[in-house]
């Protein structure tokens, strides 16, 4: 019997741990000058490098990578997020989502 409540202890330690870690999420193409002033607009850092580019923020208006979007050349870009978030827009990708009051 304790066996069985100890499983079921890490069966559900497991699944509720499951929703703080990262997901991809892809969204449509942009351009470096999008990304860049969408960045700009979040308080986030951009790059560039030969194969992309993207825009990493601490998701609370300052540069970090917890949110983070990263467009391959003529590709698709991905949004990585924490948690069960599914942005739709850049700029919802790169910043927590405001919490409604109750």
């Amino acid at each position: 019997m304790q066996n069985l409540i100890a499983l079921f202890i890490m069966l559900g330690m497991l699944v509720l741990g499951n929703p703080s870690s990262a997901r991809d999420i892809y969204l449509q193409k942009s351009t470096t000058d999008e990304i860049k002033s969408v960045c700009e607009k979040v308080g986030g850092k951009y790059s560039d490098d030969a194969s992309g580019f993207g825009c990493g923020t601490n998701c609370n208006g300052g540069p970090g990578t917890d949110c983070v979007v990263y467009c391959k050349v003529d590709q698709k870009c991905i949004a990585q997020v924490i948690g069960s978030r599914r942005p739709t827009s850049f700029q919802s990708a790169l910043q927590a989502p405001t919490k409604h009051a109750r």
